[in-house]
């Protein structure tokens, strides 16, 4: 099992820095920023931009593997969103991973004006990996599709990994789910029902069981693909205290998943929480899953 921990964009650098320095030196195995141009309650207050923020975080990191969580459609066209990427690929030397996903409604959707509705949104989204991953792959791009174009897009020097980086599809549904499946290195899921733990556990194990069938149904071997549990979705913060946080990663295990996500503790508000409870679970929990 593989622990990361998600720090938003919201900190000016001179905070935000040694929290990253941190997230390495405890021993977190990935560290993951909100791709959004503001999110939910937090958005009239600071927010900095995810590949700056992750650019920032690789030249003062060397191990941890860095990502989205996660890029979406919304605000994005994949031929200058690759440009970003692989220079975030290079800067961080080959530990980037792109977080990409459907993206959903708030904020995001209406600061640019008109956005698909949910039922064009799966389309639109799959056209959008399915480019983002020629354009990673090929020295050269002509590709035309209902919501993207690309003419003659160059790639080069291409990505520091090959023959891309890696790709963490988030997908609760099952047209994303098939885009998960052809194209992720791994898959991640926040849950689908919020209403109590409980709850929350048994729609993850119906979740989980729906993405084995969709990776059947492709042909495509469930040993080749990573599986990541979004902590954030869950309706109680798992950081409470070290056993409570034991306890979910023996549930998230015992359905299969290879991964897991949570928030860092912020001061209140939406995670609120200890950044002691952090510092315990470097010190108790991840030494033992190594």
């Amino acid at each position: 099992m593989r622990v990361g921990i998600e720090i938003l964009p919201e900190y000016r650098w001179w905070a935000a820095e040694p929290k990253w320095r941190a997230a390495e030196e405890y021993g977190f195995d990935h560290a993951w920023t909100y791709d959004h141009l503001g999110w939910r309650s937090l958005v009239d207050g600071p927010w900095f931009g995810a590949m700056p923020t992750l650019t920032a975080a690789a030249m003062v990191t060397s191990t941890i593997r860095l990502g989205t969580w996660v890029a979406t459609p919304n605000f994005r066209h994949p031929v200058p969103f690759v440009r970003e990427l692989t220079a975030i690929d290079d800067v961080s030397d080959g530990r980037f991973i792109l977080g990409v996903g459907a993206g959903g409604s708030g904020y995001d959707t209406k600061v640019m004006g008109d956005i698909p509705q949910p039922r064009s949104r799966a389309d639109r989204f799959s056209e959008f990996v399915e480019l983002l991953d020629l354009l990673l792959r090929q020295d050269r791009t002509t590709w035309r599709g209902k919501y993207y174009e690309a003419v003659e897009a160059r790639n080069a020097p291409g990505c520091v990994q090959r023959p891309r980086l890696p790709f963490v599809v988030a997908a609760n549904g099952p047209k994303s789910m098939r885009v998960a499946a052809r194209y992720g290195t791994g898959w991640v899921t926040t849950g689908t029902n919020h209403d109590s733990m409980d709850a929350w556990w048994a729609a993850l194990a119906d979740v989980a069981a729906q993405f084995t069938d969709t990776l059947e149904a492709v042909g495509r071997n469930p040993a080749t693909i990573d599986r990541y549990v979004n902590l954030d979705g869950a309706p109680e913060f798992a950081l409470t205290s070290v056993e409570y946080f034991r306890d979910v990663l023996g549930r998230a295990e015992a359905l299969g998943f290879t991964d897991v996500t949570v928030p860092w503790p912020r001061h209140d508000g939406i995670y609120a929480g200890s950044e002691q409870i952090v510092e315990a679970i470097a010190a108790e929990v991840l030494p033992a899953l190594r």
